[in-house]
């Protein structure tokens, strides 16, 4: 009598579970495929697709079996297989304008975490904030059947959405789409304006002034706006009767310190829009011999560390959690994949670092 081989294996069939002699046959040395494990639970390689993935209609005793033999053959779908099994290719997209990466790096470290625990691969397209250079990237991800895309950048301003997605689910991440139907996930800059303002007034100033940056951004129209409100609410105004509009630098931030102290000299405090205004405000402030914060409070917004901690005395900021905002936004996509897409704003709340600048 010759020995059972594995080629009989794949000749017979089982009605009802797996038999002893079945299962203790095994392929041969190398990669279990999906054939072998639909030869062990008697079925066609279509049937133990489907019940790999869950999809299709069938008995529930043909998807154990399946189940079952994929265990014992400790069936492991390479990345094709996968994508085979449930239609997907575990891979998202995320497209951004931020080339420096200021911004974006952060947001696409926090998608990574979220993503990667579903073992979701990321391909990272740079536009540079260039139209033309987006819709090829867009068609270039289409083209390779991504499962869905993240859109960031390196402003707060609502963005366009991106166009011709045929569908393909969409997060955009800290700019938010212009289509309030669409998935987006931005930081609450209203709150983090708060979060500053009130520490000032709570700590005893009353003399705030606050410098931005350009009028047209969102994020410097709603910072200031949100500060002259709780300045009012506080019965307060702002130092110097007006907001400083200039750009997001040092070089603005010193030149607006001056110009402040020249009209208002009995200012306590200054809120500035981002981290590197703060840091030429406490560089005039030191130049002109006032104490940051015994005689003038400074307080910053972004908490990028290049600017924060190597300011002097290092700087109080506003933390956007922008690894959150990834965070959150690669989630949503992963709902939206499985088919639960929820449109709409999300926001993320802020956080403030104290440090010794107020």
């Amino acid at each position: 009598m010759r020995a059972a081989s594995w080629q009989d294996g794949r000749n017979r069939r089982v009605s009802k579970g797996l038999s002893v002699t079945e299962t203790d046959r095994r392929p041969p040395p190398g990669r279990v495929t999906l054939t072998d494990v639909a030869t062990l639970a008697g079925v066609s390689v279509g049937t133990a697709s489907k019940a790999l993935s869950g999809n299709g209609r069938m008995r529930p005793e043909t998807r154990d079996r399946v189940l079952e033999a994929a265990r014992r053959l400790d069936f492991q779908p390479n990345e094709q297989a996968r994508a085979l099994l449930a239609g997907r290719t575990w891979t998202v997209g995320l497209v951004t304008t931020d080339g420096i990466g200021r911004f974006s790096t952060p947001v696409l470290l926090g998608a990574e975490d979220a993503l990667g625990a579903g073992k979701i691969s990321v391909l990272l397209c740079d536009t540079r904030g260039d139209a033309i250079r987006e819709r090829h990237y867009v068609e270039t991800l289409l083209a390779r059947r991504v499962d869905g895309i993240i859109v960031t950048g390196r402003r707060t301003d609502p963005r366009p959405p991106l166009a011709g997605l045929r569908d393909v689910p969409t997060v955009y991440a800290l700019s938010p789409s212009e289509d309030p139907a669409d998935m987006s996930v931005a930081s609450d800059d209203e709150g983090g304006a708060r979060l500053a303002t009130e520490h000032l007034i709570t700590s005893g100033r009353r003399h705030i002034a606050h410098v931005s940056g350009p009028a047209h951004h969102a994020a410097a129209q709603h910072r200031a706006r949100l500060t002259h409100d709780l300045l009012g609410q506080a019965g307060l105004e702002l130092s110097g009767g007006k907001v400083h509009f200039g750009d997001w630098s040092e070089a603005w931030g010193r030149r607006a310190a001056r110009t402040v102290l020249r009209a208002a000299p009995d200012t306590d405090a200054f809120f500035c829009a981002n981290d590197q205004i703060a840091r030429g405000v406490t560089d005039t402030l030191r130049e002109e011999g006032r104490r940051v914060p015994d005689d003038i409070a400074v307080i910053g917004y972004d908490n990028w560390d290049v600017m924060a901690l190597a300011a002097r005395p290092p700087l109080t900021t506003v933390d956007m959690n922008l690894n959150e905002i990834g965070r959150i936004a690669a989630l949503r996509l992963l709902d939206a994949i499985d088919g639960r897409t929820v449109g709409g704003v999300r926001t993320v709340a802020c956080r403030l670092v104290v440090r010794e600048s107020a």
